[in-house]
C-alpha cells in the first residue's frame, strides 16, 4: 500500500499548479532568490530537491538538459541550472537539502505568511 503521496494542491487544478511550480523554480534559478508564500515555498522547495537530485544521477549531458528542460521553462534557467547549481551541490556530496526557506512576515493586503526561499 502506498501513501502520502499527494501534495498540496494550492487551490488550483491540476495544470494550472504544475505551471505555477514551473514558473516558481525558473524565477529560482534565475533569481537565485525569490519571496513567496509559505505553502508555495514548502511545494517549490520539494520540486527543486527533487529536479537536483534526478539530474544529478543523470548520465550523459544531453540528458541532463533534457530532464531540466522538461521542469524549466526559459533555455536560459536550463542552461544556468545544469552549468552552475547542479555541480555546486554535486562537489560537495549533498544528497538532499538544496533549498532553504526563511518565514518574513505577513502580507500587508491579505494578511498572507510570506516566506523567502534560496540555495543554500
Amino acid at each position: 500500500m502506498i501513501k502520502n503521496l499527494s501534495r498540496r494542491k494550492l487551490n488550483r487544478p491540476s495544470s494550472h499548479r504544475i505551471a505555477l511550480l514551473r514558473n516558481l523554480a525558473t524565477n529560482l534559478v534565475k533569481h537565485e532568490s525569490i519571496t513567496t508564500t509559505v505553502a508555495k515555498a514548502k511545494e517549490l522547495r520539494w520540486y527543486i530537491d527533487r529536479l537536483i537530485t534526478k539530474v544529478k544521477k543523470a548520465s550523459l549531458q544531453l540528458n541532463k538538459y533534457r530532464i531540466a528542460k522538461k521542469y524549466l521553462t526559459t533555455k536560459d534557467a536550463v542552461q544556468k541550472f545544469v552549468k552552475i547549481i547542479v555541480p555546486r551541490y554535486s562537489q560537495e556530496g549533498y544528497t538532499c537539502g538544496y533549498t532553504k526557506m526563511a518565514r518574513l512576515n505577513n502580507r500587508k493586503g491579505d494578511n498572507a505568511e510570506m516566506a523567502i526561499i534560496k540555495f543554500k
